[in-house]
């Protein structure tokens, strides 16, 4: 599907076609195309007439991993990532946008629904001053709602997070370091999308580029700020859940030491009360105690107590128990 906005005069209309007189410099018209899931035929609008080199148009039909930006002379090709966090999956699924940028046109073109290529297209059919303020304005919006859709993704890890720990250090369980290996995947996907995206809008916020103004790279800076807040952040993530993983590793081994320790206490007690009743439970001729037959039972009994006791006394004053 292909949207096609015109803003001249003041005011912005929707057309149905795009006049090559509009893409020239001095013509006065500010244009933006904005194509979701083009088909072959309509991806022909890319070299007809707007002349996108070969390579630009082949990459703004495929899916690339990574954003970039290059300057292709008269006109800025840039690839960025919107985000989509698949919790049960446990990664961020980016989908990304290509954008073609000169001082007349911005031209973006996306695989299925992008939020804020929509955020914004609904203001422009909202708003007829929407592209008052040009093509790279226009651009700089779009990114900018892409950025702020990454906030809520990261305030939902925060909270995950903050869940974890207290689990780790009220209640816990072997089963949790599961979740703690969940999560850190979700941590390093979160990374693997937000570095590469501040590197690219970095570029832009530098004034690399012809089309992008200084008034407007303060405004890309700003962006940019974000992005390298997500990006601390994630390494910030990255450093807990590693401190947390640690943590939880160390506290069900303490548990685990303390239930060998109970266990061998009481296979330690039994020890010699064992061999003590399996000497008197031999078939054999043994000496008796004092107090005639009745008496043997209370007299081993008391032995073994006192030597349950005297055992106990000396773990205690030796500090194992």
């Amino acid at each position: 599907m292909i949207k096609i906005y015109v803003s001249e005069g003041g005011s912005t209309r929707t057309v149905d076609r795009v006049d090559p007189a509009w893409l020239k410099s001095d013509s006065g018209v500010w244009l933006w195309v904005d194509m979701s899931a083009p088909t072959p035929e309509e991806t022909r609008l890319l070299s007809d007439p707007f002349h996108f080199h070969e390579l630009a148009i082949e990459d703004a039909v495929a899916e690339v991993p990574h954003p970039k930006v290059e300057s292709y002379g008269s006109y800025l090709y840039a690839v960025l990532h919107g985000i989509d966090f698949r919790a049960r999956e446990h990664y961020f699924r980016t989908q990304d946008v290509d954008f073609f940028l000169s001082s007349t046109y911005l031209v973006t073109v996306h695989g299925g629904i992008s939020r804020s290529v929509a955020k914004i297209r609904d203001v422009c059919e909202r708003n007829v001053r929407a592209l008052g303020e040009g093509p790279a304005a226009l651009m700089h919006r779009i990114i900018d709602a892409m950025v702020d859709n990454y906030r809520p993704e990261v305030d939902k890890l925060n909270d995950r997070l903050d869940r974890l720990e207290k689990e780790v250090f009220e209640r816990p369980q072997p089963q949790l370091a599961r979740k703690i290996l969940d999560f850190k995947k979700d941590i390093s996907s979160l990374r693997r999308v937000v570095q590469p995206e501040r590197d690219a809008v970095g570029r832009m916020a530098r004034r690399e580029f012809p089309f992008i103004d200084e008034a407007l790279s303060y405004r890309f800076r700003d962006v940019h700020d974000h992005l390298v807040r997500l990006t601390d952040e994630a390494a910030y993530f990255g450093d807990r859940i590693t401190s947390l993983l640690d943590a939880h590793l160390s506290m069900v081994s303490n548990q685990l030491n303390a239930v060998m320790k109970v266990l061998t206490i009481i296979a330690t007690l039994f020890m010699p009360l064992t061999v003590l009743t399996s000497m008197y439970g031999m078939n054999v001729p043994l000496p008796h105690l004092p107090g005639g037959e009745g008496a043997q039972f209370w007299w081993v009994l008391a032995i073994m107590l006192t030597m349950s006791g005297t055992m106990l006394g000396y773990f205690r004053a030796k500090r194992w128990i």
